[in-house]
């Protein structure tokens, strides 16, 4: 896949950066607005997805295998276990026990571990959405050889 015509490729770039920062502002605001990390993780993967889509696979470099984003979504994961195991060790044997301290109420520091949680799961959705996307863009170039 070669890509798209400059101008796509132009107002792809401007459009992807600020999906990605909205999709970063309604993880780090999940806990005080509505969405969160799923809602957040969508939107980085379709900044990620709309590069792809306008400057073509070859610019990423393809292969057989789409190993950085599952880095990613393994690592974020593995946090997020940790998190809710180092929550049950240390608090009062609870699963997810919220350990942080909390904040004043409706500020962005204010909910102790929650945004830990929302940042996490976002990263993890972002790049397991992304990892389909590639997947499915492999498969596809496979097929039209």
């Amino acid at each position: 896949m070669k890509g798209m015509s400059v101008i796509v490729k132009k107002v792809a770039q401007l459009l992807s950066g600020l999906i990605f920062m909205y999709g970063v502002y309604i993880i780090t605001h999940g806990h005080l607005t509505p969405g969160g990390g799923f809602a957040g993780g969508a939107l980085l993967a379709g900044s990620m997805i709309l590069l792809v889509l306008a400057f073509g696979s070859d610019v990423m470099g393809l292969k057989k295998r789409e190993t950085g984003s599952s880095i990613i979504e393994n690592s974020a994961i593995l946090v997020f276990i940790l998190f809710a195991t180092i929550a049950m060790l240390v608090g009062t044997r609870v699963f997810f026990h919220n350990f942080l301290p909390g904040g004043t109420l409706g500020e962005l520091i204010s909910a102790g571990v929650i945004p830990l949680y929302n940042i996490f799961v976002g990263m993890e959705v972002g790049a397991a959405l992304f990892t389909i996307f590639l997947a499915l863009v492999i498969y596809k170039e496979e097929v039209l050889k």
